[in-house]
C-alpha cells in the first residue's frame, strides 16, 4: 500500500516513515505543510495518507483541512489523522464524510507500537480507528451538553452505567471485553447494549464493527445538529 505522511516535526516524521516501512508499506513521501501535503498525494495518488492536524503555516487545523480535502478529491483514500490533545470539535469534522477508512489518534499512541500498526492496518482495511479517548469525551460532551441544555432526551435519558457501555462499545470493545472492564456479566452487557440502541433508535448489528459506526455517526451526527 502506498503512504504519504505529513508532520512538521522531523523526527516524528522519520520515525512513522521508518514503522511502516519496516511492515511492509511503501512510503513514496513525505510532506511538511498543508500545500506540500496536497500537492504530493495528486501527485503520487496514495491509498494511505497519515497527517498531523497542526501544521504550518498556522498550526491550528491545517492536516485536518488536508484530510478532508483529500477524502472529497480522491475518494477512496485512506485517512490517519494524529493529534496531540483530545479535540472532539476536529474529530466530529472529521467523521463528518463518514468513518469508513478513517483514524484519529492521539500522537501518543505512535509509542505504543503494536497499537499504532493495528489502527493503522484498520483503516487502511477500510475500517475505521478513533482514539478511546476521544470517544469517551465525545461520548461524555454530548451526554453532558443535552442533559444541560434539555436537548436530546435520548441522551439524557441514559444512566450512568449505559453511559459507560456506550464509552466503551464506541471504542470497539467485544461483550465480553466490556464486562470484564465493568466486572459485570456479558448477559447484563448484552441487555444494557440492546437498551441502548433502543433508547438511541440504533437497530442492534451482531458486527462489531458497524455496531462502532453506528455510534459514532449518531454521536457526530448530534455534534453536527447542536453546532
Amino acid at each position: 500500500m502506498r503512504v504519504i505522511i505529513a508532520e512538521d516535526e522531523v523526527l516524528l516524521r522519520e520515525g512513522i516513515a521508518r514503522i511502516l516501512g519496516d511492515e511492509g508499506y511503501e512510503v513514496v513521501a513525505l510532506a511538511g505543510s498543508h500545500d506540500d501535503l496536497i500537492g504530493k498525494v495528486a501527485a503520487h495518488r496514495p491509498e494511505l495518507v497519515v497527517t498531523d492536524i497542526r501544521m504550518p503555516p498556522s498550526f491550528t487545523d491545517e492536516g485536518l483541512a488536508a484530510a478532508r480535502q483529500i477524502r472529497r478529491a480522491h475518494p477512496g483514500t485512506r485517512i490517519v489523522v494524529l493529534s496531540q490533545h483530545v479535540d472532539t470539535a476536529g474529530a466530529a469534522d472529521l467523521l463528518a464524510d463518514g468513518a469508513d477508512g478513517v483514524g484519529y489518534l492521539l500522537k501518543r499512541r505512535v509509542m505504543n507500537l503494536d497499537e499504532f500498526l493495528d489502527s493503522v492496518r484498520r483503516v487502511a482495511a477500510g475500517g475505521s480507528a478513533i482514539d478511546p479517548e476521544v470517544i469517551s469525551a465525545m461520548v461524555r460532551r454530548e451526554v453532558r451538553d443535552n442533559r444541560d441544555s434539555g436537548g436530546d432526551t435520548a441522551l439524557a435519558s441514559l444512566t450512568p452505567r449505559r453511559v459507560e457501555v456506550l464509552e466503551l462499545m464506541a471504542q470497539g470493545y467485544s461483550n465480553a471485553r466490556i464486562a470484564r472492564q465493568l466486572v459485570v456479566t456479558e448477559k447484563a452487557v448484552a441487555r444494557s447494549i440492546a437498551l441502548i440502541f433502543q433508547t438511541l433508535g440504533l437497530p442492534p448489528d451482531p458486527d462489531e464493527h458497524r455496531r462502532v459506526i453506528a455510534v459514532i455517526r449518531y454521536l457526530n451526527g448530534r455534534a453536527t445538529s447542536a453546532g
